[in-house]
């Protein structure tokens, strides 16, 4: 599966949140991710990702190990992911460094997911802060088979457009890019 993802810096977070107030029950929850690669960076080199992220919420925190393959198009982040839960995250820490990886950076996102459908697919959108990174990005997304990517797409658009999100909005910048370059 592939997730259809579009990510925008957002000029007025709190009328986009109040939008997305008004679609869904938002749950804040603050993410930790630790990005992993070798040492050579030959997952970066490949344009794949290897995160261990813990989120904690309302509701208590969980792990999750998450390996996103290459980019399917040129216009956005949709990579296709596999994921799966943790239930010793430190085991995992420490069998990725076993098997050669190393960690690459580690930052934290806070963020405000929304769950819904539009357009006749489910949908999620998050508003993000970075603590290290200046703003407000909107990440909107859904999950879909390789070959509906296009049209998954056209419909996060769609969303997007409807928050008052526009093109010229969108940003294919890497959180992971960023933090570095600010660090």
């Amino acid at each position: 599966m592939v997730e259809a993802e579009l990510k925008a810096r957002v000029s007025a977070p709190e009328v986009v949140r109040q939008d997305l107030d008004g679609r869904a029950v938002g749950r804040d929850e603050v993410y930790h991710d630790t990005y992993y690669d070798t040492p050579a960076r030959a997952l970066e080199a490949a344009d794949q990702e290897l995160r261990v992220r813990t989120v904690r919420g309302p509701d208590g925190s969980r792990t999750v190990l998450t390996f996103k393959g290459a980019r399917v198009d040129d216009e956005s982040g949709s990579k296709p992911e596999h994921e799966t839960l943790v239930d010793d995250p430190q085991a995992v820490h420490a069998l990725l460094r076993g098997l050669g990886y190393v960690p690459l950076i580690e930052f934290e996102k806070r963020c405000r997911n929304y769950a819904f459908d539009a357009r006749g697919r489910r949908m999620l959108a998050t508003l993000v802060r970075v603590p290290e990174l200046a703003g407000t990005f909107l990440e909107v997304e859904t999950i879909v088979a390789e070959a509906d990517v296009a049209a998954a797409l056209s419909d996060v658009r769609s969303v997007l457009n409807s928050l008052g999100i526009h093109e010229a909005d969108l940003t294919s910048e890497l959180y992971t890019d960023a933090v570095r370059a600010h660090r």
